[in-house]
């Protein structure tokens, strides 16, 4: 079982002038049936209630694909857990980036040409 921690908004005081930092809340979570799998393609699409977020597997991450990729995960959110999800991506990606450098997500300035 995971604990996962969620920040709740402060409670009004008296003086609305006045606002105090935001408690931390202690969320259980049972991931004891949760299945992983990997994606390296996802795309987002929606209406105006709902995102919709696709994930799966490119084969062929370089160039073109000549075959369809296959989604594997559909995952549909309202905006208001849209935008907590960017906000908590958001923060694990500076992280990371702030210890390990910065990710560069253009494909082609990351492949390095062969010497011949």
């Amino acid at each position: 079982m995971a604990k996962e921690v969620e920040s709740a908004p402060a409670e009004e005081t008296q003086a609305p002038a006045v606002q105090q930092p935001a408690q931390q809340m202690q969320v259980e979570v049972d991931d004891a049936h949760v299945t992983a799998s990997y994606a390296n393609f996802c795309r987002v699409t929606g209406s105006p209630e709902e995102l919709i977020i696709d994930f799966g597997l490119n084969p062929q991450p370089v160039g073109m694909p000549k075959n369809p990729i296959a989604v594997t995960q559909r995952c549909i959110v309202n905006y208001y857990t849209a935008k907590r999800l960017l906000h908590a991506l958001s923060l694990s990606v500076q992280r990371h980036e702030a210890v390990f450098g910065v990710l560069e997500t253009d494909i082609q300035k990351r492949v390095k040409p062969l010497n011949r």
